[in-house]
């Protein structure tokens, strides 16, 4: 596992979030997660779901999207900045109930509910990524963490096209 960056020491923490560009303007709504839930909460629970590392961000969204997604649909990379990352709190693997909760697939019930009761009571929750074991994901309620962030830039991001090549036709 990477270790956290050194910043959550004292300075200000960067975090990062990739969103359809139609949606860039409200990144920090929670609409999506509010719907239909995520790894860390159910539905109705207004979770914000970024990276500490705008790869991780864009890995995030690929498992879900396909890379083809990206090469085609208009996204935003956007980077904001935790003032206080004393107000940031990590969860280590150890930490959690079901070791499972930390790997792909489906969220249970349980891991929900864990990553409810973490967002009711911390403003930010650093927690490993399931997507990339050395990466680290942070999950806010931004009601929850008034006045800790603030946006620091969105710019339209640009997916590397090698990671959506051409089909190759092979004759017969």
């Amino acid at each position: 596992m990477t270790p956290l960056p050194a910043v959550l020491g004292g300075g200000e923490l960067t975090a990062w979030r990739l969103d359809q560009a139609i949606f860039a303007q409200t990144w920090d709504g929670g609409e999506g997660a509010f719907r239909v839930g995520g790894r860390w909460n159910p539905a109705g629970v207004r979770a914000v779901y970024c990276s500490l590392d705008p790869a991780a961000a864009i890995l995030e969204v690929a498992v879900h999207t396909g890379f083809g997604a990206l090469d085609t649909v208009p996204y935003a990379l956007t980077a904001f900045e935790i003032t206080d990352p004393a107000a940031v709190h990590v969860v280590q693997p150890g930490d959690v109930t079901n070791p499972n909760w930390l790997q792909a697939g489906p969220p249970s019930a349980g891991q929900q509910a864990f990553g409810e009761k973490l967002l009711a009571a911390h403003a930010f929750v650093a927690i490993p990524s399931a997507v990339s074991r050395h990466s680290w994901n942070l999950v806010f309620v931004a009601a929850r963490a008034v006045g800790k962030y603030h946006l620091r830039s969105q710019e339209r991001f640009a997916l590397d096209t090698r990671l959506h090549p051409p089909r190759v036709v092979r004759g017969s």
